[in-house]
């Protein structure tokens, strides 16, 4: 019997309308996510990526098509998503430990045990001393670390990463991806994963899907046939470059 997948978009289609103009951005868009599965999606800028994730989520909704999560659609249900968008969107005026308790706090968790459990999780993402600082006080990748902390407290087992390390200059982004790698296998959810690095989208990922220009279509879907746990020595190996490879051409 073969397993449900986690997420499930069949034939998904979303137009804007904004006064005379008509913009389609999602074109028949068909993919799947499995259980505890780490996909990524590329494709050129502006395709339609980060509104793949708002409808998704339920943040939008879509014109044709179907979304599923766990076999059920998701107009059928009311689920809570682990959604990270592109900026880290902490408050300026919370301390790292208050950012972190907001998700514990609209869940109805105790004060009490939601300190406890950030607590236990500070260590984990490598911000310990820095509970109480303010965002203004934190490097860039130590705010990327501290919103997917906030994330990962959501309660759902599904985590929606859109370009989280985008920002960040080449040398903190490979820490970051080093660092993201060790706290999926602890943390055990299911990832989708947005991301403009063909390397980075073939280190992560178990599988990675490619979008055309928009409207968004799936043009390719990459398995990667790379062991775990994932190392950056993979990264000169002649299986990562065959990768590269052909991602690239379905890219470009």
């Amino acid at each position: 019997m073969m397993s449900i997948p986690k997420i499930l978009l069949k034939h998904v289609e979303k137009t804007y309308y904004q006064d005379q103009a008509v913009l389609k951005v999602l074109e028949d868009v068909s993919l799947e996510v499995g259980e505890s599965e780490f996909v990524s999606v590329i494709g050129p800028s502006g395709c339609g990526k980060s509104t793949l994730f708002k409808v998704i989520a339920g943040l939008d909704k879509i014109d044709s098509g179907e979304i599923q999560i766990d076999g059920r659609t998701v107009k059928d249900q009311i689920r809570r998503m682990g959604y990270m968008p592109q900026k880290d969107q902490l408050m300026p005026w919370k301390t790292l430990m208050e950012n972190a308790l907001l998700p514990l706090e609209i869940q109805g968790v105790s004060k009490a045990e939601g300190k406890k459990q950030v607590e236990e999780l500070i260590p984990v993402f490598g911000l310990e001393g820095f509970a109480k600082a303010y965002p203004y006080e934190l490097s860039g990748g130590m705010r990327q670390r501290a919103a997917l902390l906030r994330t990962v407290l959501i309660d759902s087992d599904i985590l929606l990463l859109d370009e989280p390390f985008g920002s960040l200059d080449a040398i903190n982004r490979e820490k970051m991806q080093r660092w993201l790698l060790k706290v999926w296998e602890n943390v055990s959810r299911t990832v989708l994963f947005i991301t403009h690095s063909v390397d980075e989208a073939v280190l992560l990922s178990d599988r990675v899907y490619v979008l055309s220009d928009r409207p968004a279509r799936v043009i390719g879907e990459e398995k990667i046939e790379l062991s775990r746990s994932r190392d950056w020595n993979m990264v000169t190996g002649a299986k990562f470059a065959e990768h590269k490879e052909s991602l690239l051409k379905q890219l470009l």
